[in-house]
């Protein structure tokens, strides 16, 4: 087989049109105008407005391509197209080829009676997707959240990334474009066109592995082709087999095998099998896949609380860390393979173990699986339908979605990393009722492609893989009680939407929080990027621009009185708004985790952003860590020490909760100080650990210290120590820290290496934070409790190589938020 790439230059114009620019294939037409100076940065203040036509515009690409005459003179040529976005009609030399109505799907296309040696020309149209969704929604109007707000309509007659029309947390900004790969594929006699590896583990010491494939050969006989399957492990051959074609499966025996684990309980050793294709010994076509050896199940059993929803992997239950994954741009060619490694890498920094590709965004592509797979970073994978109703009625709709379940179901499967395909992201929310209303779509519809079509065709391409139908879902009992704690996942929104307050997680008994979250601004560096001086005040216009929930400003300023006092400056604010946004989730995986076995496993809403925005994401849209990113490595390490905290009866909890598999010993202390930073009570307690459990160790009754020193001016830290190294601590406080009556800590920073520093403080300082003010910072610890007799050293990354230097570094803490 042989590839001929189109990617690279291109020619884009309107169509009907002849004035053009130069394109980059793969890309969008919004990337394309902003490298040629045609509009203006739409994420910069509110230049979004300014570009909406680009979705009401039809658009031309078009090359000229040389094709050499050995090229043609293969058996098939085909033009192969791994993503078209979306309405498209390809011509190549004057024939048109067809038309693509689904940006997820591949399209392939005959072209070797059109194609002529030397010079050819291929032209691709977009039609606009915005009229096309208006037309539709003329004919039928289909129910769709958000379309009120931050939404455009239509987008859910249309299989597009369903983000691209705006959410709660997006831009408005519908891309057309060839966004995924486009080449000239030749093969002589036959190709492979599937590769499945299917693992049995049932046997000690070994895993077998069933490799079934599937040959395009066109009139050729079988009788004459084989298949050779080698898989080696770190270059070296552990096992290989050959087989005579019209067998299509072959097993091999996998001896002594190393295990893939998720983040923080082991390795991720990968292997790699390689399927030949041969004919009288001449290769044919080859086909790669790199896989990991485990095992990994959604175990869903009878427990006394209801029904377990919890991940097992090599037959051991495991509690799920993370977050939610939404696209990492709003034009996501424009994200580099460098930008996905530095966002998945420092989700596994903060000890996470799973994401959800929510479905909302688009199936990501190769790479985001492979370094996933390279990271231990499990993966809950929706299906790119969320939040409206679709037409399961369609039945030309219906087909284009099966073809686009097959694709990615295919390309996906054989990652390590893949945990669970899910059917939807919140339609069992309320858009499903018993019949088609203005704002839900019937059952019956509704189980035709979620309840039938998709767990049809998982069961068929993707066995070993287990399906859930949406997110939340109840498996028992009420369908439509959709948060039921005693079964399912849910998504916890009392906190946020219904206002209550941070300690309402503490009466959360759900077995899975598939989304739960809270919102921040980004930091100040960020902020300035997209505004002008005098729009850096939170009620501005275009700092509402950039918040499209409608609640968001002013439910962040709620909470934050609710727990901090009123910060005096703009900077301030935004700062301020992180650590809110820290507590909230802290309050919320620290109790789950708590929690365990009932509830295993917390998904945060989001991890990451796509554009400059105020949003519940722990790392903005340049990859910055918020203070809830550096606060999330702490709640969720292996090892974490909490405490919870009973005001009226001044008693506390200490909890030791363990992710590790084997039995740790080590010490808790504990140490009741003043905000002055006299230590009134301590002591310290052996301790053995047991694995993957919480353990409360004890209950502290400290009623006498609160009653003669009071409750706003005492501070309780924990801190967990094995082997003499800390490797955990926290923080109890017995009124909201608005109340508290922090004297200045009188921080001290100095430099003690080229790219490190050193805090301490005279007295107990809260949520100490460095700010890099000449070139990006990354810190290796941040947002931290520092008290007095301790020190903390950091390690300052610059995202030039610049060294820090005291001038560039501000270090702040809570006391300064609310000093003048």
């Amino acid at each position: 087989m042989q590839k001929l790439t189109l990617n690279g230059r291109w020619l884009l114009h309107k169509t009907n049109e002849t004035d053009t620019i130069p394109a980059t294939v793969p890309g969008c037409v919004h990337t394309d105008l902003l490298a040629a100076g045609h509009i203006p940065d739409p994420y910069y203040r509110d230049n979004e407005l300014e570009v909406q036509w680009i979705g009401e515009t039809d658009w031309t690409y078009r090359r000229v391509f040389a094709v050499p005459t050995d090229f043609l003179a293969h058996d098939h040529v085909l033009l192969h197209c791994a993503g078209l976005d979306t309405l498209a009609t390809v011509t190549v030399n004057g024939y048109s080829l067809g038309q693509t109505d689904n940006q997820f799907r591949t399209w392939e296309f005959d072209v070797k009676e059109i194609l002529r040696p030397g010079e050819n020309e291929i032209v691709v149209d977009f039609a606009a997707p915005l009229p096309y969704g208006r037309a539709r929604e003329q004919e039928r109007s289909l129910p769709n959240w958000g379309t009120d707000s931050h939404k455009i309509a239509g987008g859910n007659w249309l299989r597009k990334s369903p983000c691209n029309y705006g959410w709660d947390w997006g831009p408005k900004l519908t891309t057309s474009g060839i966004w995924r790969d486009i080449d000239l594929i030749a093969y002589n006699t036959a190709r492979l066109t599937d590769v499945y590896i299917r693992q049995d583990h049932s046997q000690p010491g070994q895993v077998t592995l069933t490799v079934e494939t599937a040959v395009e050969n066109g009139q050729w006989s079988l009788v004459n082709g084989h298949l050779s399957i080698e898989v080696t492990f770190q270059g070296e051959i552990v096992a290989s087999t050959t087989c005579q074609l019209p067998i299509d499966h072959c097993q091999l025996i996998i001896p002594s095998p190393r295990l893939w684990w998720p983040n923080g309980m082991g390795e991720q050793p990968l292997y790699e099998v390689k399927v030949t294709l041969l004919a009288d010994d001449h290769t044919l076509d080859t086909i790669s896949k790199r896989i990991g050896l485990r095992t990994l199940k959604l175990d869903r059993h009878p427990d006394e609380w209801g029904e377990s929803f919890q991940f097992v992997v090599n037959g051991v239950p495991f509690f799920a860390k993370g977050a939610n994954w939404i696209p990492a741009d709003t034009f996501v060619t424009s994200i580099t393979p460098e930008h996905y490694a530095r966002l998945l890498q420092d989700a596994a920094a903060a000890h996470m173990n799973m994401l959800r590709v929510w479905g909302g965004g688009i199936y990501e592509p190769d790479i985001f699986y492979d370094l996933c797979d390279e990271l231990g970073i499990c993966l809950w994978q929706d299906f790119m339908f969320a939040c409206a109703a679709y037409p399961t009625f369609d039945d030309a709709w219906m087909e284009t979605v099966r073809h686009e379940i097959e694709d990615n179901v295919r390309r996906l499967r054989h990652h390590p990393s893949l945990a669970l395909w899910c059917g939807n992201n919140e339609l069992e929310q309320g858009l499903v009722g018993n019949e088609w209303t203005s704002y839900c779509m019937s059952w019956a519809d509704y189980g035709r492609l979620f309840d039938q079509l998709l767990p049809e065709l998982i069961q068929q391409l993707d066995p070993q893989t287990d399906y859930w139908p949406s997110s939340p879902h109840t498996p028992i009992g009420n369908r439509t009680y959709f948060n039921d704690p005693k079964s399912g996942d849910a998504h916890i929104w009392d906190v946020w939407h219904g206002k209550k307050p941070f300690e309402f997680y503490h009466t959360c008994e759900h077995r899975f929080n598939s989304e739960f979250g809270f919102q921040s601004f980004p930091e100040p560096r960020m902020v300035a990027q997209y505004t002008l001086p005098e729009d850096r005040n939170i009620t501005s216009y275009i700092m509402e621009h950039h918040q499209r929930s409608g609640i968001g400003n002013q439910t962040i300023i709620h909470y934050m009185l609710d727990w901090f006092r009123f910060p005096t400056s703009f900077a301030n604010t935004l700062w301020l708004s992180q650590i809110v946004q820290g507590m909230a989730m802290k309050y919320a995986v620290e109790h789950w985790r708590r929690s365990m076995p009932r509830g295993m496993g917390t998904l945060y809403w989001q991890l990451n952003d796509c554009w400059p925005v105020a949003s519940w994401s722990s790392l903005d849209s340049h990859g910055r860590w918020k203070a809830l990113h550096y606060l999330a490595r702490k709640f969720n390490a292996p090892l974490l020490v909490s405490g919870l905290e009973d005001a009226e009866t001044g008693t506390v909890e200490i909890h030791v909760t363990s992710d590790q598999l084997q039995t740790v010993e080590g010490e808790v202390s504990w140490q009741l100080m003043t905000v002055d930073g006299e230590v009134l009570l301590e002591a310290v307690t052996a301790v053995t650990i047991p694995p993957n459990q919480n353990s409360l160790i004890e209950t502290l009754n400290l009623q006498n210290a609160l009653a003669e020193h009071g409750p706003r001016r005492l501070l309780l830290w924990l801190s967990l120590q094995v082997d003499g190294q800390t490797i955990s601590t926290n923080l109890v406080h017995f009124v909201r820290p608005k109340h508290l009556e922090l004297p200045d800590p009188q921080l001290e920073m100095r430099m003690v290496d080229e790219n490190q520093i050193t805090l301490t403080t005279h007295k107990p300082a809260l949520f100490v934070w460095v700010e890099s003010l000449a070139a990006d910072g990354h810190f290796s610890d941040n947002f931290c409790h520092l008290r007095p007799g301790e020190s903390v050293t950091i390690t300052v990354q610059t995202a030039d190589g610049s060294l820090p230097t005291p001038d560039n570094l501000r270090v702040q803490s809570l006391y300064d938020t609310y000093q003048p």
